[in-house]
């Protein structure tokens, strides 16, 4: 899973557009420029990054669009407060993750277990075959991949499970948000997943989802996903893969 990464989840080889776009959102979020901060001299700039200012103004539409950029007539294009961004866009979770993966952790893991317990009620009282079968197709891929000596695929499949959790309710709006955070959740996962034991101790438990959601059991399916989001957030403050080495306020 390592070696996929991030890489493949937005594609092997970025566009020069999604070079300039990566650049200047770096830099946002590095607080390389401050909230109010106005861009460089649109020429100086392009050709700091070397690209053309066509090319520049088109990375800076992207970052507008993900409330990172303001741009006005007059006073040229500003950086916008982090209350301003879309925090679920891909790049803006990449982006965060260089520069503080401890917090993207914490956020995570905040995020799930607001979200997946509900998840799972509604899952355990509207799933329908197909998604009984997602959850115990993604759960077989699971016990598969930690069956192997590298456990490759494992990530993956941990991912499509809780993907697979978030559809199984019927609300729309969870299903994007379990798509739109794979990012996030495939970092936390990655780090999770570390400890020694934490693959083959967190089966039992996804096996009790897929249980309790197939046996219409809502406080059952709630239950044993947010002993999961429990077990990960201890198994992250455990992992030789912690960010900086310590858990600090992770989670």
């Amino acid at each position: 899973m390592a070696s996929r990464g991030r890489a493949e989840i937005m594609g092997s080889f970025p566009t020069a557009h999604q070079r300039v776009v990566d650049e200047l959102g770096r830099r946002i979020v590095g607080g390389v420029w401050e909230p109010g901060d106005p861009l460089p001299v649109e020429d100086a700039l392009a050709a700091e990054i070397g690209v053309s200012r066509g090319g520049l103004r088109e990375a800076v539409k992207a970052l507008v669009a993900k409330g990172m950029l303001h741009v006005r007539p007059r006073t040229g294009t500003r950086v916008l407060p982090p209350e301003h961004w879309n925090h679920l866009d891909r790049d803006v979770l990449r982006w965060k993750q260089a520069r503080d993966a401890t917090a993207l952790l914490r956020d995570t893991s905040e995020l799930r277990r607001i979200v997946e317990p509900e998840a799972a009620r509604l899952a355990a009282r509207r799933a329908g075959p197909e998604d009984v079968r997602a959850l115990s197709d993604a759960l077989a891929a699971m016990e598969a991949a930690a069956a192997t000596p590298g456990r490759n695929g494992y990530v993956e499949a941990d991912i499509a499970f809780h993907r697979a959790l978030l559809d199984a309710g019927g609300n729309r709006l969870l299903g994007s948000l379990g798509r739109a955070v794979e990012i996030a959740l495939e970092h936390s996962f990655l780090i999770s997943t570390q400890t020694p034991g934490a693959v083959e101790a967190s089966l039992p438990g996804h096996r009790a989802v897929v249980q309790a959601v197939e046996a219409r059991d809502p406080v059952a399916a709630a239950a044993a996903v947010l002993a999961i989001v429990e077990a990960a957030e201890q198994e992250i403050i455990r992992s030789p893969g912690m960010p900086g080495g310590a858990p600090g306020d992770a989670v």
